[in-house]
């Protein structure tokens, strides 16, 4: 680490001399990357995600020079994260590290660094590492968790975007069933294996069916002084109810799944306050060991960085082939940017985000290449897809709707098949075997 510091001061040595002032402070910022060649164009994209990498993969034959730029050195799968929050799968079995990911496509050149902002007039990013000029740029920089207004909350109730965040919430899980463990008064014990999910989207959905499972039957023999099935699992949607972007008739088979699986659903519930002691919901106080956090995205800070017009979530508002407005060579896809498609907003789900990261690395590579025949960006629904626990799901593709056991035969395979490589495909593919046949969870560490 020390040596890469010492070769990084250098780097950023040479070049002071030559970088443009640092707005903010007066001072010069280092350049590592300064204005690119007419005969190979500078394409920077943020953001390591599902969008992001579509992006990188298509511009992998174009006469481009790529630098892909993330503050993680992996990729997530993120549908599953909710099975590392659970212990089903450990973080390696859903994240990859870009450099592995991208070390044939020999255009692109990964970075570890966050980005602070753009500068549209001189066509640079500020990073950490210094300032990086593009003749392209692609931001693909995702959501997190939007709280309302309530950033405070955040403590108390962990979202669940990141691996961090999924290990998190899994120590967090698990250490309720402990400290009850050790808690010798019953409603100590019954505060503690209380846990609350606060949204009612497929995320919510998911963890709760998980939690259930967990309570019910991986952990009901491994206590001596609780009963671990006696664990209320409580779900809060503020809306009339839960899965709102499928039928109705599928959301209401998802919910007497939840019910049967003794999930406590609750639909016109308002939080007005939570913290490390449970919630306060439409005035009632729900004392809980756990909560979590599933309410509701936003964009990350892409619309300050541009100064672009954007939505109430912070989406970036663009044009029909995904740039922004006045800048022909920025974009913005995946969870960041306000798209739409035959009037209707494009969601913000994994397929989209690929549907998006491949139509702009098309894009330019045809512009690159002279050819201007790219029409908009259309955009193709491939349905929605639930689970809850381990052998129920919904599925809506087109008039398909499929429910139970062959519903979640279906969104394993889809799942299975969309992970990178033949090892993680196998390895979680196995423990969901496992997991089926024994009801065991092999992941459940606690690290901090």
């Amino acid at each position: 680490m020390a040596l890469a510091q010492h070769a990084l001061r250098l780097e950023q040595g040479r070049s002071a001399a030559d970088a443009p002032p640092d707005r903010a402070s007066g001072r010069s910022a280092p350049t590592l990357f300064p204005a690119a060649t007419t005969t190979r164009r500078r394409v920077v994209i943020v953001g390591a995600g599902f969008a992001g990498l579509e992006a990188a993969k298509a511009l992998a034959g174009s006469p481009v020079a790529i630098v892909l730029i993330d503050q993680k050195n992996h990729h997530c799968f993120q549908p599953l994260l909710y099975q590392v929050a659970t212990a089903s799968l450990s973080p390696a079995d859903i994240a990859w590290p870009i450099r592995s990911i991208l070390r044939n496509q020999r255009n692109a050149d990964v970075m570890l660094a966050r980005v602070n902002g753009v500068d549209r007039d001189r066509n640079v990013v500020m990073t950490t590492a210094g300032e990086i000029a593009y003749d392209y740029l692609v931001l693909a920089t995702g959501a997190t968790h939007h709280y309302f207004g309530h950033q405070e909350w955040e403590k108390a109730a962990p979202g669940l975007k990141s691996i961090e965040d999924a290990t998190r919430i899994r120590s967090r899980i698990l250490k309720s069933f402990e400290a009850a463990e050790l808690a010798r008064d019953l409603q100590t014990q019954r505060c503690l294996m209380t846990f609350v999910i606060v949204g009612g989207g497929p995320t919510g959905v998911e963890m709760a069916g998980a939690i259930a499972e967990v309570a019910r039957q991986t952990l009901r023999r491994d206590f001596r002084h609780i009963d671990p099935s006696e664990a209320s699992i409580i779900l809060l949607e503020a809306g009339p109810r839960v899965l709102a972007a499928f039928p109705e008739k599928l959301a209401g088979s998802a919910v007497r799944a939840l019910e049967a699986a003794g999930v406590d659903v609750r639909t016109g519930v308002q939080v007005t306050t939570c913290d490390e002691a449970g919630v306060l919901a439409s005035g009632e106080r729900i004392a809980a060991g756990t909560v979590i956090w599933a309410a509701g995205v936003k964009a990350s800070p892409a619309a300050e960085w541009l100064g672009a017009a954007h939505d109430r979530n912070g989406r970036v508002a663009v044009n029909v082939d995904l740039s922004v407005p006045g800048s022909d060579n920025i974009f913005v896809i995946g969870d960041t940017a306000a798209a739409s498609f035959e009037g209707r907003p494009v969601p913000g789900v994994a397929p989209a985000a690929k549907q998006m990261g491949r139509y702009v690395g098309r894009l330019i590579g045809a512009r690159i290449g002279g050819n201007a025949a790219i029409g908009p960006f259309r955009y193709r629904d491939y349905g929605a897809l639930a689970t809850i626990g381990r052998r129920y799901a919904i599925v809506k593709i087109g008039r398909l709707e499929l429910t139970g056991l062959a519903a979640w035969l279906f969104w394993s395979v889809v799942h299975i098949y969309y992970l990178i490589g033949a090892r993680n495909r196998a390895v979680v593919a196995l423990a969901w075997i496992w997991n089926y046949l024994t009801f065991q969870r092999g992941a459940r560490l606690i690290n901090s």
